[in-house]
């Protein structure tokens, strides 16, 4: 199906854009995406320092860090069958409803995840349980990105995408923050109270959140752009199958350009945590504040990356920090591997600011990457086929130190090889932009 082709004399066919609708739904999209963010991250610091021990205890540590992290990875392994399930909810039915849908999915997996007995208590059946609710956050995930991403785009003015776009995005570090900073409290605990009850009140505080998520996505009013697609007939009939079969290559594309935002930011958290306190030794609490100040430096990188993008390209910002991570890769973990402190602390803070120059632009450059009548689709499928595919890096990782000993290394070429396939993405993606026809107001 091929989108309507109005011109700007024929006003009744171009949707209307307000502009000062624009920041308050990119906001709306923020609160929400962050808040659903953190439910998703929680099960990444957890995999890291509590599932390997409390929910795999029969198997020797690097075995159960090993577990912990598949199941960590099934979460991403679900996301592109979220993204082909809401993906359909979106372009059909509209983008709000399937934002509704997947803020109560991940609350609900999240809240349930703090009741779960562990393996002493219940034996095999905690695991799978944990698996079977992580597979839920992965579903629900599949269509909140691209969802809130797809909706705030499309209600801002085409020259400020931009920084709409990477405000949405903001929601990740903030989700980062809000998920490491329970932690870091929880882990205050002593060891006991901390693996009895303590690790669990972050996964209890997502039904609170819950709410509060739930009463702003109520909040946030349909995409002007997809109503437009309603009036004019032109939703595709089933969206996936459409962007596998019209749009093959830009998915393709896609992928590569998110594959740094997604895996690279898991390399220097989830794994750089697992890695630090299991490998070298290093206090958890010393991995977790790290991310915690990494986070707090990545909300201004991506506002900042954000408005420049408006200047030179999402797809030109995706490439230069593509190439700018593979550069920095060995250097970061070189200085990880000193032990000291001040220099975990600020490799992983220099590793989420290089991560995000490519992350900052990703909802800009997907959304104008596909058609409106395929974009919550394209949008969901390039992102979360990139998660499916990153989100065992971790798991890669740890095992390829098997491969060198203990030593770095193997990771830093991991990372390097991530960054080049963004950088590569970011090239191409850059000249398959198009652009959407609309009136501001």
């Amino acid at each position: 199906m091929q989108p309507h082709e109005a011109t700007q004399d024929e006003k009744p066919d171009i949707p209307v854009v307000s502009g000062k609708d624009a920041g308050k739904i990119a906001r709306a999209a923020f609160v929400g995406t962050a808040l659903e963010w953190y439910d998703y991250f929680l099960f990444g610091t957890a995999a890291a320092i509590v599932f390997n021990r409390l929910f795999f205890t029969e198997l020797d540590p690097t075995a159960a860090t090993l577990a912990a992290f598949a199941t960590f990875g099934v979460g991403f392994a679900a996301r592109p069958i979220g993204a082909v399930l809401f993906g359909y909810i979106g372009d059909r039915v509209g983008r709000r409803p399937a934002l509704l849908i997947t803020i109560v999915m991940i609350g609900v997996a999240t809240g349930l995840i703090g009741f779960l007995p562990d393996f002493g208590s219940i034996g095999l059946a905690a695991p799978i349980m944990l698996a079977v609710l992580r597979l839920m956050q992965g579903l629900a995930v599949g269509g909140e990105w691209g969802g809130a991403m797809t909706i705030a785009v499309e209600h801002a003015p085409i020259e400020k995408r931009g920084r709409y776009a990477a405000l949405v995005q903001v929601g990740s570090p903030v989700g980062t923050l809000m998920s490491s900073g329970a932690f870091a409290l929880v882990l205050l605990l002593p060891s006991e109270a901390f693996d009895a009850w303590g690790w669990r009140l972050p996964f209890l505080a997502a039904f609170p959140l819950l709410l509060i998520a739930l009463y702003i996505r109520l909040q946030v009013e349909e995409s002007p752009i997809f109503r437009e697609l309603v009036k004019l007939e032109e939703r595709a009939k089933i969206p996936a199958v459409d962007v596998f079969k019209q749009a093959w290559g830009r998915l393709l594309v896609a992928i590569a350009a998110a594959f740094l935002g997604v895996g690279g930011f898991y390399v220097m958290t989830t794994f750089v945590i697992s890695y630090g306190t299991t490998t070298l030794g290093m206090d958890r609490q010393l991995m977790v504040n790290a991310t915690l100040v990494a986070a707090v430096v990545q909300i201004g990188v991506v506002l900042l990356v954000g408005r420049i993008s408006e200047k030179i390209g999402p797809g030109r910002m995706t490439f230069f920090g593509g190439l700018a991570t593979a550069a920095g890769a060995f250097p970061l973990f070189w200085m990880i591997d000193t032990r000291n402190p001040a220099a975990i602390i600020l490799a992983v803070t220099i590793g989420i600011a290089l991560v995000s120059l490519a992350y900052a632009v990703t909802g800009a450059l997907l959304t104008e990457m596909f058609p409106p009548h395929l974009r919550y689709s394209g949008v969901a499928l390039g992102y979360n086929l990139a998660g499916a595919l990153s989100g065992f890096l971790p798991l890669i990782a740890v095992a390829l130190l098997g491969v060198s000993g203990g030593g770095s290394w193997t990771a830093s070429l991991l990372l390097m090889a991530v960054s080049l396939i963004t950088a590569a993405g970011g090239f191409f993606g850059e000249k398959l932009r198009v652009k959407d026809k609309a009136i501001v107001q």
